[in-house]
């Protein structure tokens, strides 16, 4: 069971960039559209599981690392559009991956024992070249984009770190701090519209991509659940399972163009993400 809960954020944020990619729209929408979807959910669970009361201590340290987490999906968002979907999800998985793991395994001693350490190198170094893999461009321009796109990433997933690693920091349950993380989101959101683009509030698309922010947000929540079950480390690899569907997707769906040999390299890369991803399952 625990393993399935790992799986729905997997599929969730999978399927979030591939719908950015029909709907259009700046960064600036995506941002504030993914704040307000998630908000709402967020408010659902408030009220209808009235989980239980938390500090104020708590509560701020979970809406902060809601915030931190609009930091690195900004930097996601604003790579999508200046490299694809293809090119950006395995470069952040990779990036997320070993800030994660490193984390989880240095501050809360999670895979125990020399073994477990060695398998989890193994599998950590296994889905970073499959996510280099994929990323592989032919074109001189595609190379230019790239170094734009892992710049911007490089630069912001230190907010994916903070953020995935909260609900194993503090002494409470997943119901009690998915409300304040929501509202951080939301408020992350808000601060960085109003900062790049205030006219963003007024714009159709914000609302319409809302619908991204509801699907991260059950996703989310998913995790604050397998992160509890599985270990920080081990949820958040099986997570990033999403690389598959929004790779595959962006060529199926969105028509990302690849030549024969950027194709063999990427589904070859995929193949060592699942393998590595299956390793930490039975650390």
């Amino acid at each position: 069971m625990g393993i399935l809960i790992a799986l729905i954020p997997a599929l969730g944020w999978g399927l979030q960039p591939l719908i950015l990619g029909k709907l259009g729209g700046k960064t600036s929408n995506e941002v504030l559209g993914t704040g307000i979807g998630a908000l709402v959910v967020g408010l659902l669970i408030k009220i209808f599981f009235s989980p239980a009361a938390i500090s104020w201590p708590i509560f701020l340290v979970s809406m902060a690392s809601g915030a931190f987490w609009i930091l690195g999906q900004s930097g996601q968002y604003r790579s999508l559009e200046i490299m694809g979907v293809s090119k950006t999800m395995p470069i952040t998985t990779g990036l997320q991956l070993v800030g994660t793991s490193l984390i989880s395994v240095l501050a809360f001693g999670e895979w125990p024992g020399v073994t477990n350490k060695i398998f989890g190198a193994v599998a950590i170094i296994l889905l970073i070249i499959g996510a280099s893999m994929t990323s592989f461009s032919e074109s001189k321009g595609g190379n230019n984009q790239l170094k734009q796109g892992i710049s911007i990433l490089a630069l912001t997933s230190f907010g994916y770190w903070i953020y995935s690693v909260i609900p194993k920091a503090i002494d409470a349950s997943g119901l009690a701090i998915f409300f304040p993380q929501m509202l951080g989101i939301f408020a992350g959101a808000v601060v960085y519209t109003l900062i790049k683009e205030p006219k963003a509030f007024t714009e159709k698309k914000s609302w319409q991509t809302s619908i991204v922010g509801v699907i991260f947000s059950i996703g989310a929540l998913a995790y604050i659940f397998s992160a509890e079950e599985n270990g920080v480390a081990t949820a958040y690899i099986i997570t990033q399972l999403n690389v598959i569907v929004a790779t595959l997707g962006s060529i199926v769906f969105l028509k990302e163009k690849k030549t024969p040999k950027e194709l063999r390299l990427t589904l070859a890369g995929l193949a060592l993400i699942v393998g590595g991803s299956i390793i930490t399952v039975f650390l």
